[in-house]
């Protein structure tokens, strides 16, 4: 069995039904979801704020590269089209997984197709403020648990960005 956890997002078209049909092909995996948080882009100031939320899933036999793949299907029934001339811009879904566990044991691999845990999750206030409301006690490989990294000077400075969402429950 494995677990992971995803940050959903989305800042083109009906964002809100965006991450909700995500949810919807997450359906059989989900464990729980977090509130959805409006936040300011990430990496590329020029374009809509984003509605964002995390989820954690498990399921068996689905390997941490199984979790990308899924999330790419899910961000192309999304409608998203990818632009290699703005890496951070805009897009109607996206879906980033965080970190995973195999068992007990998160797994850590720095990949060029997939790094884990996510080489920028650690850095973000729109993923770690959602991820402690679902799972507090979550440690990030390599870079500490989450209440600490909420307590960073680069991530503090961003938390107040952070403003609740519709209910995506």
């Amino acid at each position: 069995m494995t677990r992971a956890v995803l940050a959903l997002g989305s800042n083109l078209g009906d964002q809100e039904a965006n991450l909700r049909k995500a949810l919807h092909g997450l359906a059989d995996h989900l464990v729980t979801v977090s509130g959805s948080y409006w936040t300011p882009p990430w990496g590329d100031p020029d374009q809509p704020e984003y509605l964002n939320a995390v989820v954690l899933v498990d399921a068996d036999g689905i390997p941490a590269d199984g979790w990308l793949e899924l999330a790419h299907e899910l961000e192309k029934a999304g409608g998203r089209v990818r632009d290699p001339e703005r890496r951070f811009g805009p897009r109607t879904l996206d879906v980033d997984v965080i970190t995973v566990w195999d068992g007990d044991d998160q797994i850590t691999q720095d990949d060029p197709v997939l790094t884990l845990p996510h080489p920028r999750a650690h850095l973000r206030a729109f993923v770690l403020v959602p991820l402690s409301e679902i799972a507090p006690e979550t440690v990030l490989a390599g870079h500490g648990p989450i209440s600490d990294l909420l307590k960073t000077e680069e991530v503090a400075a961003d938390v107040p960005t952070v403003r609740p969402g519709p209910s995506l429950r």
